[in-house]
């Protein structure tokens, strides 16, 4: 399937599936591992598009794996591995399917918030700043245009949706859903976790401008990265050479899908519009080169 068929959903008989989110579809494979599968679907605006992005999934799950391998002296991750001839015999059932886009995983009590970092002023960031000089409750200084680089990364907590809109919260409300040490240690965590990843990524000729991470507890009580990490549906990828504050970037993440969308007369309600094939063939050029310029590798 891979390089050729867009896959669409997933259901796999022998396992029990435990939601379906926007792009992933997870199922329990014993009490202590998840099998996470990475699917070609692609949502803007919190809405499911119809049309599905060929090897997204593919991207979503080598590029996590390359970031959770380089991070992992930050903080450890839930990855066990994402070679299916290692993972468990009734998952390697369905290894036509499931081969360069599935995890097997820890599984972890998930803590209920997004970790935002953002580095520049872009996207909501950017709005929030407009209209009120702050963003997420930060206050910054008059006169920044979009795109700037902000002085120091900032932390800007979201509750997580599945479904609907995620809710920009402060750090206060994120004490209160998780407890102080629980948030200053993701806090820390995430901002450690991003500058690293920054400073190799414009080594590599990408600026990120901003990511978010999700954070779980395992059994044996650790704090560890899970989900996807800076891939470009969780992050915004600009490229160094293109860069200048002051007006939007080209990007090589999905704000090509939102920049398409904003065009059209759509109320950014479900059901969301297709795509032309020529727009979803641009977006996976783009997750490519992403992972090709971040890597070094084809894949």
């Amino acid at each position: 399937m891979s390089g050729t068929q867009a896959l669409t959903e997933t259901s796999f008989a022998a396992l029990s599936l435990l939601r379906r989110g926007k792009v992933r579809d997870v199922y329990v494979v014993d009490h202590e591992h998840l099998l996470i599968v990475s699917t070609d679907r692609i949502s803007a605006f919190d809405c499911i598009l119809p049309t599905q992005i060929r090897r997204k999934g593919e991207v979503l799950t080598a590029l996590s794996s390359f970031w959770f391998e380089r991070l992992k002296h930050i903080v450890p991750n839930h990855l066990v591995t994402t070679e299916v001839q290692l993972m468990p015999s009734l998952v390697q059932h369905y290894a036509d399917v499931l081969h360069g886009r599935s995890m097997l995983v820890r599984r972890t009590e998930v803590f209920p918030v997004e970790c935002v970092v953002r580095g520049y002023l872009a996207g909501s960031g950017w709005k929030d700043y407009q209209r009120s000089g702050a963003v997420c409750g930060h206050r910054l200084p008059p006169g920044l245009r979009e795109s700037d680089k902000l002085s120091e990364p900032l932390f800007t907590p979201a509750t997580k949706a599945e479904q609907g809109h995620d809710e920009n919260i402060s750090e206060a409300r994120m004490r209160d859903i998780i407890g102080l040490d629980v948030t200053e240690r993701l806090r820390d965590a995430s901002l450690a976790l991003y500058r690293e990843a920054e400073t190799y990524a414009r080594t590599r000729g990408i600026i990120i401008a901003d990511t978010k991470f999700e954070f779980g507890r395992d059994t044996g009580g650790r704090i560890l990265l899970i989900d996807e990490v800076l891939t470009p549906d969780s992050s915004r990828f600009w490229p160094a050479s293109d860069y200048e504050a002051g007006r939007s970037q080209v990007s090589f993440d999905k704000q090509f899908v939102r920049d398409y969308l904003e065009r059209l007369a759509w109320d950014k309600q479900s059901p969301a519009p297709p795509l032309p094939p020529q727009v979803a063939e641009a977006i996976t050029e783009r997750y490519l080169q992403a992972y090709r310029l971040l890597t070094g590798n084809e894949l």
